[in-house]
């Protein structure tokens, strides 16, 4: 399974350029097995953005459509809020340490490209969304 970072999510379901071809690859091989998630966060992040007009879409119908296509909601329980404080060295961001705490809580990977997460010297599994 793959966590997707926001960006990605919204790289994915853009079709945007930004999301290289060994990312798009590996997507479009673990959708079809039900292994492409996001944090429950990620929407929190998503509604965020289009409170501040920086992303022109309807959330709430948003995430209905990408839920129905088979993307899988992870939801974020005490366990991972704990967690996510507890990470050493990753940035500061709550809904950075969220998305990671959640991926580590799942034992999935993490597909992002931010490098502060690329970056971060833990086991996680990361796949850089630009590749």
């Amino acid at each position: 399974m793959i966590v997707l970072d926001t960006h990605v999510l919204v790289w994915a379901a853009a079709d945007e350029r930004k999301l290289g071809r060994k990312a798009r690859a590996l997507i479009n091989r673990l959708w079809d097995t039900g292994e492409v998630a996001v944090s429950a966060m990620t929407f929190w992040e998503i509604a965020l953005l289009q409170s501040k007009g920086r992303l022109q879409t309807e959330v709430a119908d948003w995430r209905a459509q990408r839920l129905a296509a088979g993307l899988v909601e992870l939801p974020t329980n005490g366990a991972v809020g704990i967690h996510a404080v507890e990470l050493r060295g990753l940035p500061d961001d709550p809904a950075d340490r969220l998305i990671v705490a959640t991926a580590l809580a799942q034992r999935a990977g993490l597909m992002t490209a931010d490098d502060k997460l690329l970056n971060w010297p833990h086991v996680l599994e990361r796949h850089d969304a630009r590749a």
